[in-house]
């Protein structure tokens, strides 16, 4: 096969690759009832004046699996943490326990943990969307290089099945992140 075939497979696994990482990146943030880090970490604290992210100024730990521990490094930034949080839209309620900062995650109700699941599965399907647009990008260019003679109609047949194999294996990624992330989700 053609320089420009491989190039261009390789440069669509790792397009799909991103896709597939900025799901799992999203999903990890939708709350599931449970106590992570990954719940606060991204909260914007305003820090001397500059927001920064609450997992650039702070530790933040779970102990157990309904209360997350923030221990900031500059016991200075404990009330800024607290106020961040309380604005932030997670309707956690932080509490100040002397040098750190308890959140308790509150157990989710049914229609809660449905509306969340959506919330998820939607997710999911935005990055099965944007993988199909890669597909539907690759084949376009594989069109254009059999009609401009580049590649035979064989290789661009193989290079499509190529692309396709690489759709298949990476939206079955997505389906594997989704099903799990439900599954924390929906547990009680």
């Amino acid at each position: 096969m053609l320089d420009k075939v491989k190039e261009l497979l390789k440069d669509i696994k790792k397009r799909m690759k991103q896709a597939v990482s900025v799901a799992q990146e999203e999903l990890s943030h939708v709350k599931t009832g449970r106590a992570s880090p990954a719940l606060v970490e991204n909260v914007q604290v305003e820090y001397y004046g500059t927001l920064v992210e609450l997992k650039q100024i702070a530790s933040i730990t779970t102990p157990d699996a309904r209360t997350i521990l923030i221990q900031p490094w500059d016991k200075a930034s404990l009330k800024a943490i607290e106020k961040a949080i309380w604005k932030s839209e997670l309707g956690f309620n932080p509490a100040v326990d002397s040098d750190v900062i308890r959140v308790a995650v509150p157990p989710l109700t049914e229609e809660r943990r449905r509306e969340i699941a959506k919330m998820a599965k939607k997710i999911a399907e935005d990055a099965k969307v944007a993988i199909r647009n890669l597909r539907r990008e690759a084949n376009e260019e594989i069109r254009k290089l059999e009609k401009a003679g580049e590649i035979s109609e064989d290789e661009s047949k193989h290079a499509q099945a190529e692309v396709q194999k690489l759709t298949d294996e990476h939206i079955n990624e997505i389906e594997g992140l989704w099903e799990r992330k439900e599954k924390e989700i929906m547990e009680l």
